[in-house]
């Protein structure tokens, strides 16, 4: 089954975040990745623990970045690579996943254990102004690379998620599309009528 991961950010927030976080998890993504990196390690727990409230069983919920909280709360982790490469002790016998750029980087991940990697940018995005997209190519080269699970982020949209799915990638992380959004319903419903209709 193709997978859509939210990635969250306070600041593309077009109202009070946990209002926000509450119709996404409404909306019934896969799971939600807390992305919020700007927060010191006790500001960002005491935001998991409400996260994680949220979203109950009803989503997964993913940490990002501080894998010792993550361990405390017994949840997966998200972690930018070269933050595992110095954190990797943290993470035995947890899931965890990591943001790569390249091939290569997704190899390196598979090497330290990841249970899955996200990939990207793909697409153009706001979040990455004058840096280009990579394109879907390189995600085509990471599905066939590894055994793991790959999903494709940046600039995916209900007008491009069908070029995702035909990489063979697991699934495809949004991020601005769902924080900024006036409808968060329809955001979600229009992602999974796209996936549905390829």
């Amino acid at each position: 089954m193709f997978e859509i991961v939210c990635v969250t950010s306070r600041a593309l927030c077009k109202e009070d975040f946990f209002v926000r976080l509450r119709k996404i998890v409404a909306a019934r993504p896969n799971a939600i990745i807390l992305r919020e990196k700007d927060l010191c390690r006790d500001d960002y727990r005491t935001l998991a623990e409400k996260a994680l409230e949220i979203c109950g069983n009803e989503v997964r919920c993913i940490l990002h970045t501080y894998a010792d909280v993550a361990r405390e709360l017994r949840v997966p982790v998200h972690l930018p690579l070269p933050v595992l490469r110095r954190d990797r002790g943290l993470c035995d016998d947890m899931i965890y996943g990591a943001s790569c750029h390249s091939v290569q980087d997704v190899s390196e991940a598979k090497s330290l254990g990841c249970n899955y990697v996200t990939l990207g940018h793909v697409f153009p995005t706001d979040c990455k102004k004058g840096v280009p997209a990579r394109g879907t190519d390189p995600v085509k080269k990471a599905v066939e690379a590894v055994d793991i699970p790959v999903f494709a982020i940046g600039g995916i949209d209900r007008d491009n998620i069908g070029k995702i799915v035909d990489c063979g990638a697991k699934g495809a992380c949004v991020m601005s599309g769902a924080f900024a959004c006036d409808d968060v319903d329809k955001y979600f419903y229009e992602l999974k009528k796209a996936i549905l209709t390829i």
